[in-house]
């Protein structure tokens, strides 16, 4: 195992830091890719944030089958590997298989289940097989509480680096709720706990043949979960998310962030002190 990610994982276990997932949804471009990481990277360093890159390679669960999906799992590795090299900073994809945690822990620091997938044992199990840190997402479908199962099947496994992300509940056609109840729930579980503010205010299927979303109130409902005891945000950012290639209308425009974090890190210190 490579050694940085012991040493991610010591940083992330201690949250003396706000912890900070985000990136595009999915590569668009390596130059793309290469932008975002640059500016966060900034903004997190001058914050004093722990940041992870994120992008996916593939979107496994789009909408529409003619949705632009990624570059697949080969040119995404790459793309990704190179953001790792070219900054120095830990990165994090979607797998949706046992040989994409495979093939994918060769290269990245953090992987991540799916909401969708989050009760495919074989995934979870090779996933965690692979000594890679793994962000097991809540389904849309799930309790908080039930959440423990999740994680007692990937701790079987042999793994013990686990984030969970909370990323709202399906509410009727369309929608999403987002319960601050479960932060406190799911850190009784023992692992750093992760709001996924971008992915709440997404319709799922609000467009017809794409999912809509609502971004003007990602913001909002970050600044609750800090308060309500997250240890970390996952963002899906954009420098014009309104020509992104998926999930435009739920990202937070790449000019934004900073001042969104700031207000993050007020809202944590107003709350525990620090």
């Amino acid at each position: 195992m490579p050694e940085r990610i012991p040493a991610l994982w010591d940083e992330l276990k201690a949250r003396r830091h706000l912890i900070v997932i985000a990136g595009p949804c999915v590569i668009e471009s390596e130059q793309l890719c290469l932008e975002v990481a640059r500016s966060l990277q900034d903004v997190c360093r001058e914050l004093g944030i722990t940041y992870i890159f994120k992008a996916s390679y593939d979107k496994a669960n789009r909408t529409s089958a003619k949705s632009f999906r990624g570059p697949g799992i080969e040119e995404g590795l790459g793309t990704l590997q190179c953001v790792q090299e070219k900054f120095g900073i830990p990165v994090l994809t979607d797998v949706h298989t046992e040989e994409q945690a495979r093939r994918a822990g060769e290269v990245v620091d953090v992987l991540q289940i799916p909401a969708f997938l989050c009760r495919q044992t074989d995934l979870i199990e090779a996933a965690a097989r692979t000594g890679r840190i793994v962000n097991l997402k809540k389904g849309q479908f799930l309790s908080p509480a039930e959440m423990e199962q999740v994680v007692r099947k990937a701790r079987e496994s042999g793994g013990d680096k686990f984030l969970l992300t909370e990323r709202g509940t399906t509410f009727g056609y369309n929608n999403l709720v987002a319960d601050m109840r479960s932060i406190p729930i799911l850190r009784q579980f023992g692992f750093p706990v992760i709001f996924d503010a971008t992915h709440s205010v997404q319709l799922p299927g609000g467009g017809g043949d794409r999912s809509a979303g609502e971004r003007e109130f990602a913001p909002v409902l970050a600044r609750a979960a800090v308060a309500a005891g997250a240890d970390g945000v996952f963002i899906e950012t954009h420098p014009n998310p309104d020509r992104a290639l998926s999930d435009g209308p739920n990202m937070i425009r790449l000019s934004e962030m900073a001042p969104m974090l700031e207000q993050l890190l007020r809202v944590r210190a107003a709350v525990t002190g620090a």
